[in-house]
């Protein structure tokens, strides 16, 4: 491993888990600890030694063993310690705008792979513009969004690229992923976000037109085509994604992120799904006659929250009945969740292709652990297998390419392209 490490420097762990004991923190210390082989240098992080040692307490016999690190997120001279000491770095502490600068800018500079569960499109913006080239200098590796956010988004694009530049069928056009099942919730962390954001966009003009810019996180936004408006909420019949769809779609609440993370790959890939490449998300509403009914119940549920979390007297009342950060569901619902997304495009020789990404397990937590684990584990075990970069500020796709999709395959998540 140390042969193929952009900085040769030595170091005693492989992987940091920083959060360990929030929930999802807890849940990846656990997937950590039931699938990295053996050998593989583990350590658990957080700002309290005596909740980290409970969490430790709590894993099977290897991870019991593990060491404890104790940073406040602050805390610049213990993060930097952190950072040091290790290969890769999974934070899961969160709202990352509020917690994560000083981690991110710590890894950048000790050429530090880092990944993290981060929805939020200010912050990102800001990590690529304070730390993509230092990360570059350094080989640092800095991956946001490698969760439910935004994983399957990113990885089933990648999935149609690849099969269709294999079968040389021309470009990627109109590019649409929908989330055909699911059943999970939403996590607290990630309502947490949403909040902070919206305050943010309330006070600040600036930052209110970079969230509406569906090329917000563009390595270089003026060389991004004219391809017109790009609605990142989708309100039409299912088949206007594709002939084989029934029902209806409606509004994804994810699609503002993960869109703009899709955009950002094919960026960093000089553009390599296409110079018409247009991309959007949507969720079915089922294919039921009363689907365009449940569509509509969506889209105004979504903007009702929304609208809820602007104004005070609402998010009073929001905020007693929405997931709190750090909280989760039971383990046997956990279990139950799973996720279906398919993606559907046409290419510039009017080809149709189709990808799927289908995992079992609660996607907000049980799937999004191992989404995680399995990043970092591919970083540190995968070396020779990682897409050529320098470094810098990347997507899961250009960060760790077909190594994260062969491991999430062999973890038990189908990823498929296929020509239709």
């Amino acid at each position: 491993m140390t042969d193929t490490d952009p900085n040769p420097r030595v170091r005693d762990l492989d992987i940091v888990v920083y959060g360990a004991t929030g929930f999802v923190g807890a849940l990846v210390a656990r997937y950590l600890d039931q699938s990295a082989p053996e050998g593989t240098r583990i350590a658990l992080a957080g700002r309290n030694e005596k909740k980290l040692a409970a969490v430790r307490d709590g894993l099977g016999e290897r991870g019991r063993t593990w060491p404890l690190l104790v940073a406040d997120a602050d805390d610049r001279t213990a993060i930097e310690k952190i950072a040091g000491a290790a290969h890769v770095v999974i934070t899961t502490v969160g709202p990352y705008a509020k917690y994560g600068r000083t981690l991110v800018a710590a890894c950048a500079q000790a050429g530090t792979d880092y990944v993290d569960l981060c929805g939020e499109v200010l912050f990102i913006r800001e990590s690529i513009d304070a730390n993509h080239g230092l990360a570059s200098s350094t080989g640092a590796r800095i991956v946001h969004a490698c969760g439910f956010d935004s994983i399957p988004s990113d990885v089933n694009v990648h999935a149609l690229h690849e099969k269709i530049r294999a079968d040389g069928a021309g470009e990627l056009t109109d590019t649409i992923s929908v989330l055909t099942s699911m059943k999970g919730g939403i996590s607290g962390g990630t309502i947490d976000s949403v909040r902070r954001q919206i305050d943010t966009v309330k006070k600040d003009r600036a930052a209110r037109r970079l969230v509406l810019d569906p090329y917000s996180l563009s390595p270089d936004r003026e060389a991004e085509p004219d391809l017109g408006r790009q609605n990142d909420l989708v309100l039409a019949p299912a088949r206007t994604a594709d002939p084989s769809l029934r029902g209806t779609l409606a509004p994804f609440a994810m699609a503002p992120f993960n869109t703009r993370v899709v955009r950002r790959s094919s960026a960093l890939r000089g553009h390599a799904y296409g110079s018409g490449f247009r991309y959007r998300e949507a969720m079915s509403a089922g294919r039921s006659p009363l689907s365009p009914l449940m569509a509509l119940g969506v889209a105004g549920a979504l903007a009702g929250v929304l609208a809820g979390l602007t104004l005070p007297p609402t998010r009073y009342v929001l905020d007693k009945v929405l997931p709190d950060p750090g909280a989760g569901p039971s383990e046997r619902t956990r279990d139950k969740g799973h996720f279906t997304m398919d993606t559907f495009t046409t290419t510039t020789t009017g080809a149709r292709y189709a990808a799927r990404f289908k995992a079992q397990g609660d996607p907000g937590y049980k799937a999004t652990a191992v989404m995680l684990g399995e990043s970092a584990l591919a970083l540190v075990l995968d070396r020779a297998a990682l897409p050529d970069v320098d470094g810098g500020v990347l997507t899961p796709v250009t960060a760790i390419g077909d190594a994260l999709v062969n491991r999430l395959r062999a973890a038990g998540m189908t990823i498929a392209a296929l020509a239709r």
